[in-house]
C-alpha cells in the first residue's frame, strides 16, 4: 500500500504534485453508508466500538479520494470522564446536565487519563494507523469552545453564561481554562502515541470574542496548550469559524497550520499571519449545493489565493460538511481539486 503523504508535506512548504485536501465532518451525514450505522446506534456508541469507528473514518478516504482522514468522534468525549454528564442529542448537540457554574464544580473536575479512560478511542486510532494510506488527524475542542457547552449546558447563540462567568467570576473562569487546557495537552499527546500524525485544535465557537476578551481570557490559555505540544512532532492545526479578527493574536502562536472560515479572503489572511504558516481552507460549504460550474469558479479562486501564500496550502472547506450535500458532488470536487491543483502547481 503506498502512502499518500501530500497532505503532511504541504504543510512542510514541500514539493507536491497536487493541492491535499480534506473536509471537515467528512465522516457524517451526508453520508448514506453513515446514516445506515446512525439508525443503531448514536455517536457516543460508535466511538465505543473501535473497528466500527474506524470504519467510518476510513469511508471518506476510500469514496472520495481525500488526503488526510479525521478521527471520527466528538470534541465532547474527552470531558465525560472528567464527571461531566454529557449527551449529544440529535437536533439540539451537546447537552449536559451538571453544568460548570461556581468554583467547586470546576475542583470536582479530575485529569484525564486517556488510555484508562477512553481505550477505545485509543484503540481505534492505532486500527487507522494499520490501515490508511493517507496521514491520520487526531483532534480535540479548545478550553473556550468546550466551556461554551459546560458552563451553557448546551449549544448557545450568544454565550451569556459563559461571557457573565469571565467577567463576573474570572476565578472560576482561569480555573476552568486550566483545567481543560491541561486536558488537551494530555488528549492530544496520548493521540499522537497511539498514531495520530497531525493534530487540529478546535475552536469553534471563539469568534464570539472580541480581541481584547480573547486576549485576556483565551490567548494565555491557548499558548499554554501550544507551548506544551511544542516538542510532539507532528504539525498542529489551529481552526475557528468567524475569526478574521483574531488571526494577529494567533500568529503569535507556536502552530504550523491556520486554518481560515470562508469569511476572510486567503490573501487577507495571508497578509495578517504572513508565510510562516501553512493556511488551510476555506470554502463556503453552500457552494457544494451551487451548480458544479459555480463551484468550480470558487475552487479555482481559492486555490489560487492559497498557492499564492507562499507558506503551504491545504484545501479544506470554512466549516462542515452538511446533510444536505451529495456524495456524488464531493467525490467530483475532490477530483477537480487534485487536477485543477495540478495543472497549476505544473505551471
Amino acid at each position: 500500500m503506498t502512502f499518500n503523504d501530500t497532505f503532511l508535506r504541504a504543510i512542510r512548504n514541500e514539493k507536491v504534485d497536487h493541492v491535499p485536501v480534506w473536509y471537515m465532518r467528512q465522516a457524517g451525514r451526508y453520508q448514506a453508508s453513515y446514516l445506515k450505522i446512525k439508525e443503531k446506534h448514536s455517536l457516543m456508541q460508535i466511538c465505543e466500538i473501535p473497528d466500527l469507528c474506524a470504519e467510518v473514518t476510513l469511508s471518506p478516504v476510500r469514496d472520495h479520494n481525500v488526503d488526510a482522514a479525521i478521527l471520527y468522534s466528538d470534541i465532547m468525549i474527552p470531558v465525560k470522564p472528567m464527571g461531566v454528564n454529557v449527551d449529544i442529542v440529535a437536533g439540539i448537540g451537546p447537552v449536559i446536565d451538571n453544568p460548570i457554574r461556581v468554583l467547586k464544580d470546576v475542583q470536582a473536575l479530575r485529569p484525564l487519563e486517556p488510555e484508562a479512560d477512553l481505550p477505545k478511542t485509543m484503540e481505534t486510532i492505532r486500527i487507522l494507523r494499520g490501515e490508511l494510506n493517507v496521514p491520520l488527524i487526531g483532534f480535540a475542542g479548545a478550553p473556550f469552545t468546550l466551556a461554551s457547552y459546560m458552563v451553557e449546558g448546551k449549544p448557545s447563540r450568544d454565550y451569556h453564561k459563559t461571557k457573565r462567568m469571565m467577567y463576573a467570576a474570572p476565578d472560576v473562569w482561569f480555573a476552568l481554562m486550566d483545567k481543560l487546557g491541561e486536558m488537551v495537552v494530555t488528549y492530544m499527546k496520548a493521540q499522537v502515541a497511539a498514531g495520530a500524525q497531525a493534530i487540529q485544535i478546535f475552536d469553534s465557537w471563539i469568534g464570539a470574542l472580541s480581541p481584547r476578551d480573547y486576549e485576556h481570557y483565551v490567548f494565555p490559555t491557548m499558548k499554554r496548550i501550544f507551548e506544551g505540544l511544542r516538542d510532539v512532532p507532528v504539525p498542529k492545526i489551529y481552526f475557528g469559524v468567524n475569526t478574521g479578527h483574531l488571526l494577529n493574536l494567533w500568529k503569535q502562536l507556536p502552530i504550523d497550520v491556520i486554518g481560515v472560515d470562508w469569511r476572510v479572503p486567503l490573501n487577507v489572511a495571508s497578509e495578517r499571519v504572513g508565510n510562516s504558516f501553512a493556511l488551510q481552507g476555506n470554502l463556503d460549504p453552500v457552494y457544494l449545493l451551487a451548480p458544479f460550474e459555480v463551484l468550480q469558479e470558487e475552487v479555482k479562486r481559492i486555490i489560487d489565493l492559497g498557492l499564492a501564500h507562499g507558506g503551504g496550502y491545504v484545501f479544506n472547506l470554512g466549516h462542515g460538511l452538511f446533510p444536505e450535500v451529495s456524495e456524488e458532488v464531493v467525490t467530483k470536487l475532490t477530483a477537480f481539486i487534485h487536477e485543477y491543483s495540478a495543472g497549476r502547481l505544473r505551471g
